[in-house]
């Protein structure tokens, strides 16, 4: 009989810590740069988390399905950490003369200026969402995971998942006008496979 991956985690098995990897560092990056906004700031969680999941190998269950809402959950509290971090010297960076703004013309760049004050608004809007609140938004809206993983990446009850969310959807919705042109539907992505 074959050892389920879980199993050969949990037992240490380089190789397949390695194609754990391979699987879900993708998805751990794009949940870490949701969580920092800044690229090097989410390469440097992907790193840590993988190596604190290494540390951890231990607490994996060996029952289960995927390893990535317990991936999710070690980023969530390596990006608080390595947030925690940097404010020191980022306020150290803020007491200085703010440079003169140079215009960059390019017209590749102009679209990643747009995102990035879009994410520079929502992260203004997410900061005034209790933490709890941020999690499950990032774990189910912007990973992906469904109510089940989400509470399993968090442990927590599915109820106080649903709860937190839908509290941090009402928030957000008094908090974030709707752009021009912006769609009006609701955001589902979060509901699949979730338990009702």
């Amino acid at each position: 009989m074959e050892l389920s991956q879980r199993a050969r985690v949990r037992a240490g098995d380089h190789d397949e810590f390695g194609v754990l990897f391979s699987e879900h560092a993708r998805a751990v990056y794009n949940h870490a740069f949701r969580l920092t906004g800044n690229w090097s700031a989410a390469e440097e969680v992907v790193s840590l988390t993988f190596l604190e999941a290494w540390r951890l190998r231990g607490t994996v269950r060996p029952d289960g399905g995927s390893l990535l809402p317990w991936l999710l959950g070690i980023a969530l509290n390596v990006a608080r950490n390595v947030s925690r971090a940097a404010r020191r010297p980022q306020a150290a960076m803020n007491r200085l003369p703010k440079a003169p703004d140079v215009p960059d013309f390019a017209d590749d760049l102009a679209g990643r200026i747009d995102d990035a004050e879009r994410l520079e608004k929502v992260h203004a809007a997410l900061s005034t969402l209790r933490r709890t609140e941020q999690d499950v938004l990032a774990l189910c809206v912007w990973s992906g995971l469904n109510y089940a993983e989400a509470a399993e990446a968090l442990g927590v009850p599915v109820g106080t998942v649903r709860s937190r969310l839908s509290r941090a959807r009402r928030k957000l919705q008094r908090k974030m006008p709707r752009e021009p042109g912006a769609a009006s539907e609701q955001v589902t992505g979060d509901r699949v496979g979730g338990t009702r």
